[in-house]
């Protein structure tokens, strides 16, 4: 008797994290590529160029309008799943007061990029997470975005590598956090740390590709290459 007690008291506790995180999660699997790529006469990117439903490929197949529309999509479902999915009130679903706001927020923006990189709606196949990754930042942490935007911009332009300077970007999310804003803001660190190596991981298949000597680099915007 007291053991379902206990049960029924933690489901309760756990129903508004819990839905609330699959409803971020539905929120992040749509994927801004093949919304406007439908939009666009039936286009799926995912059998052009590389082959990822993200950004980037987008950019390559399809013209910088189309990567635009993209960008909005996968930008804007990430500050949705962090800034408003928290406070929605739902249906049969209690306010929970044990559960923190800070966590929850957090919770429900890592949410949107996991369905953003294994989208529900489009078999699983969608992007590598950093547009929306950064939609979440902007409303988490709006003060990151230009530390992580001016460090991707120089990876680009020492190397050329898309893929380096994201997964850079991501991995120094935390290192400044570490050096500017520990321990105070520890659940903001813990949440860039973990999203960060999440990023490694979803380019893994980049890194793969930079050690071979195949992936794809961006030689116009390199400043310090070398002329031949």
């Amino acid at each position: 008797m007291r053991f379902c007690i206990v049960q029924n008291a933690w489901l309760f506790l756990m129903l508004e994290l819990g839905t609330k995180f699959l409803v971020a999660y539905f929120i992040g699997s749509i994927m801004g590529s093949l919304v406007v790529g439908r939009l666009r006469g039936g286009i799926d990117i995912r059998k052009a160029g590389s082959g990822n439903a993200g950004g980037t490929n987008a950019l390559r197949t399809q013209g910088w309008l189309f990567a635009l529309a993209v960008m909005v999509v996968d930008v804007g479902k990430g500050a949705v799943a962090a800034g408003i999915v928290p406070g929605l009130n739902l249906p049969f679903v209690a306010t929970d007061p044990e559960i923190s706001r800070v966590w929850l927020a957090l919770c429900c923006a890592g949410a949107a990029v996991v369905g953003h990189v294994w989208p529900m709606w489009h078999e699983f196949r969608g992007g590598k997470g950093a547009a929306t990754l950064v939609g979440t930042l902007t409303v988490l942490a709006p003060s990151l975005i230009l530390p992580v935007l001016l460090v991707w911009a120089w990876v680009l332009v020492l190397f050329g590598y898309v893929g380096l300077a994201t997964i850079t970007a991501a991995v120094s999310a935390p290192v400044y956090l570490a050096l500017t804003r520990l321990p105070d803001d520890q659940p903001l660190f813990i949440y860039c740390a973990v999203l960060g190596a999440y990023l490694v991981f979803s380019h893994r298949s980049n890194l793969q590709r930079m050690r071979a000597g195949t992936e794809s680099r961006n030689t116009r915007l390199m400043l310090f290459r070398r002329n031949r």
